[in-house]
């Protein structure tokens, strides 16, 4: 493959072009940051870089909907500038960061801080959610719909104020809130009391790590999962209920395509993250607290099941949850140890490998990575394959990746994936018509936009 200018723009030739439930042959161009033309037999115009991309699948590049860059107040284990990096170079495109930094993001001043600081140094382009708090409803209400990809809600354990818990300030919260809302759906008193009883059992610094799915359990999912909806379904609001764990949740979604045969869209959506589809308990023997996040991890059978859900459309949007802690960090004991773990530079791989495995089809990564966030956000003019659109694509190559702990570019230096071998790799990443990964190494500069919403 030939190795783009990332200053010019480029026809990309003898693609596998993969959009909109479609595989077809096809060329591309890239003109102004943009998808200028795509069709058959394209030919170069003076000035362009042209790309044989010898049938390699293009896809439109993933939009996470769930990441913690971990700036401000946490730089000392992950940033935006690190990560993003990390991101373009597994063919994540956008990222919509999370608002559980320090401090907080929960009023328009803090929101408009990140922005700023993203400017210029973010490979990838990018939101940031306005946090809720049981105190800041007032904020909420007078959020600018267009400066966010919406509001979240930690109804479960966070750290500091985020944890709401007040009945009147979630019913307000869904009664009132001018975007989508997402929420992390955990129950704060059964977690408290699994794990009183498991210190009770093995002491404060001896709980196994294996024990995390059932102080995590499902059954504080359910619980909090059903008031969520619930809370939704009474208001009427748009919500978006994050990295699905268990099986027994799915049946409380709608089970069907996010856009429905009358164009409308589900009101209530649904995420997993590409952890809970490649490791379940089994795992804890082997990597311990490096796949310790919230929710738990759980059984192979729900792994299994939420494989499923992507295909039946219970599940309409995958995501990574990408949360990076220091390898020393994850090294304390259990009930130390911090949750969350370092993803973006792997998960698009992760999921691919669905499709060498006969499970899905490249067609329903695509929709699940990269036109379900676009659609469920509003995002303008991305996450597809589309002329006009701007030109965020990843190549892929099907030749084998192991991935070595040298090769993480995440802060942490480290990933769970460490001695995977994936049966596919990022060839390319263009982010607004500029290559800014080349198959092994960064290239340009940071070409990361602000999203921008259709609302």
């Amino acid at each position: 493959m030939t190795t783009a200018d990332p200053s010019t723009d480029t026809l990309i030739v003898n693609a596998r072009l993969v959009n909109e439930g479609r595989e077809f042959e096809g060329d591309l161009r890239i003109r102004d940051g943009r998808i200028a033309e795509i069709g058959t037999g394209l030919g170069a115009r003076q000035g362009e870089t042209v790309v044989d991309a010898a049938g390699r699948r293009l896809l439109p590049g993933m939009i996470d909907d769930q990441v913690h860059f971990r700036e401000p107040g946490l730089e000392y284990k992950a940033d935006m500038a690190v990560e993003s990096a990390a991101a373009v170079a597994g063919g994540l495109t956008s990222f919509m960061d999370m608002p559980n930094t320090n401090p907080p993001t929960l009023d328009a001043a803090a929101l408009e801080d990140k922005y700023r600081r993203a400017a210029g140094r973010v490979w990838g382009n990018h939101g940031f959610y306005l946090g809720a708090s049981n105190d800041n409803i007032e904020a909420i209400r007078a959020l600018d719909p267009l400066a966010a990809p919406g509001i979240k809600v930690f109804m479960g354990a966070s750290t500091g104020n985020m944890l709401v818990d007040d009945p009147a300030t979630l019913d307000a919260i869904f009664r009132d809130a001018p975007t989508p809302i997402i929420t992390h759906c955990e129950d704060t008193p059964t977690i408290d009391a699994n794990l009183a009883a498991f210190k009770a059992k093995y002491g404060d610094d001896n709980i196994p790590v294996e024990c995390h799915p059932d102080i995590r359990s499902r059954e504080a999912c359910i619980k909090s999962t059903r008031l969520a909806l619930e809370l939704a379904r009474r208001h009427d609001a748009r919500l978006h209920v994050l990295h699905i764990s268990t099986a027994d949740e799915l049946a409380l979604f709608e089970h069907g395509p996010l856009v429905r045969a009358d164009g409308s869209r589900k009101r209530i959506t649904a995420e997993t993250c590409i952890h809970f589809l490649r490791f379940d308990r089994d795992d804890y023997a082997r990597l311990g607290n490096l796949i310790k996040c919230n929710p738990a991890i759980k059984d192979p059978a729900d792994r299994e099941a939420l494989i499923a859900a992507l295909a039946n459309d219970a599940i309409d949007v995958l995501a990574t949850d990408h949360a990076p802690h220091t390898w020393e960090e994850k090294q304390r004991p259990y009930a130390q140890a911090p949750s969350g773990l370092p993803l973006v530079q792997y998960a698009l791989l992760a999921a691919l490998e669905l499709v060498h495995e006969g499970r899905i089809d490249t067609a329903r990564v695509v929709q699940k990575v990269s036109h379900a966030p676009a659609q469920l956000f509003d995002v303008a003019e991305r996450g597809f394959l589309r002329e006009g659109y701007f030109a965020d694509l990843v190549l892929i190559d099907d030749t084998p990746l192991t991935v070595r702990r040298e090769d993480v570019l995440s802060k942490c230096g480290w990933s769970p994936f460490e001695g995977t071998t994936f049966r596919s790799r990022i060839a390319s990443t263009w982010v607004n018509g500029q290559q800014v990964w080349n198959g092994t190494a960064l290239t340009g500069t940071p070409a990361g936009q602000r999203l921008r919403f259709a609302r």
